[in-house]
């Protein structure tokens, strides 16, 4: 027989007063525990199991994505080519150079180098040819100013022979070892957290008094490279919202068994290598290619007019537009399908013209798919590389092109990282600018 003191607990009533306050610690579930801790562990239980489901893509994130971009960042101010080296067999890092750090810490920006200085160099040349690292560290006095590397292997063949005094001599051995802008850029090297790069990224540097000066005007590159690409990825992007947008009109309004099949064509790109789709544009665009071929064999060229469009931004542009061209359908098609006819067949009834209807009806409906399809081919296209090398030629590359060229010929992944994070921060800012006047929950990707 039950006890007739014990009241019955209805299970919703429990939660509903825990959760406003009312319960306290008297009741108690079955086996005995306090309800609230009971529920508590509950609920701890189930944040756990949450966390374990979505840990994996959390470690997938953070391995292939945060930190990568991490590294990148770190190594765009980081550089400790002229401070340290590190056997690549052994992994062991010894400390370079330290006399001649030690000079620059003790004497100011622009003080003409003694003959302590040149001990202190002496020194650290000897250093640098036991450890076989004059190259590299000539390497990195090359990045700020061109010939150094030669300067340093010479020096560390040569070192045990030079005689006191080892100003005369290194100067008797090359020359250049007096210049100014020689100990600026060692003097910059000898700190391995650095901004140098980043200002190299934007066509500046220091001179020997460590103003911030710009460059020659003949080595002034990367902004020119900047704002070309941000021209022709705007560009591309209006080309292909300008082509896409009655594409995926049409896709939106015609039956769905027929836009089923339209579809098709516009993801048949994405089942066709990019290489296949960047030289299928070069064998119809070059000089002696369909296109001219085309125009000759009509009459509206003559054979010696035919028209240049490789290797320029006109084949840049071109095939950019007809490889992202998808990327702007499909957000498109995934905002025009869901929108009603019934909404421009009611203001037409009521006297609205065809083009008033669709500017104030129809257009501001297609507003977030336009712009996720521009974010998303504006972002694609700031980041292409194979596309403009291939096609693009030296008019028609991006600031890509010069990236890969610095991590995979130069070396230089210092200023190769610095022109990457440029890029970075743009597209912050361009996603920043689209969450402003568009709103990022209003993105439609699909």
């Amino acid at each position: 027989m039950s006890d007739r003191n014990e009241i019955p607990v209805d299970p919703h009533v429990a939660v509903v007063a825990t959760a406003t306050g009312v319960i306290d610690g008297d009741l108690t579930t079955a086996d005995g525990r306090p309800l609230k801790k009971a529920l508590q562990s509950a609920n701890a239980v189930r944040r756990r199991r949450a966390f374990y489901l979505v840990a994996p893509l959390l470690v997938f994130i953070l391995v292939t994505f945060i930190f990568p971009i991490g590294q990148m960042l770190h190594r765009s101010f980081y550089n400790e080519g002229f401070t340290v080296h590190e056997d690549v067999t052994t992994g062991v890092r010894t400390p370079i150079m330290t006399d001649l750090t030690a000079w620059f810490e003790a004497h100011p920006r622009g003080t003409e180098p003694d003959e302590a200085a040149f001990v202190a160099l002496r020194n650290g040349i000897a250093q640098l040819d036991e450890l076989k690292a004059a190259g590299s560290a000539g390497t990195r006095i090359n990045y700020i100013r061109s010939g150094s590397r030669s300067m340093f292997t010479k020096a560390g063949r040569k070192w045990d022979k030079m005689e006191p005094p080892y100003k005369e001599a290194f100067l008797e051995l090359d020359e250049e070892w007096g210049d100014p802008e020689l100990w600026s850029a060692m003097r910059s090297a000898s700190h391995s957290y650095t901004l140098d790069f980043y200002l190299a990224a934007v066509d500046l540097a220091r001179d020997v008094e460590g103003q911030v000066v710009a460059v020659d005007v003949k080595r002034q590159v990367y902004v020119k490279l900047f704002i070309r690409t941000l021209i022709l990825s705007v560009l591309i992007t209006f080309l292909t919202f300008i082509l896409a947008y009655p594409i995926a009109h049409l896709l939106a309004t015609l039956p769905l068994r027929y836009s089923n099949l339209l579809m098709i064509f516009v993801l048949l790109p994405f089942w066709t290598s990019l290489l296949v789709r960047t030289t299928s544009w070069m064998v119809l665009l070059q000089s002696q290619g369909v296109v001219n071929d085309a125009l000759v064999a009509t009459g509206l060229l003559s054979d010696e007019n035919r028209l240049q469009m490789m290797y320029n931004q006109i084949g840049t542009v071109v095939a950019m537009t007809h490889i992202l061209l998808p990327f702007m359908v499909l957000p498109l098609y995934s905002v025009m399908r869901p929108i009603d006819p019934s909404y421009v067949r009611a203001a037409r009834s009521l006297g609205a013209t065809s083009w008033t209807a669709f500017r104030r009806i129809y257009f501001p409906q297609t507003v977030p798919g336009i712009g996720a399809g521009a974010l998303l081919v504006f972002i694609l296209a700031v980041g292409y590389y194979i596309t403009p090398a291939l096609v693009g030629g030296a008019d028609g590359q991006l600031i890509s092109n010069l990236i890969a060229f610095h991590m995979q010929k130069s070396l230089n992944w210092s200023l190769a990282a610095a022109l990457a994070s440029i890029l970075l921060a743009g597209v912050l800012v361009l996603y920043w600018l689209y969450d402003k006047l568009v709103g990022i929950d209003n993105l439609k990707l699909g």
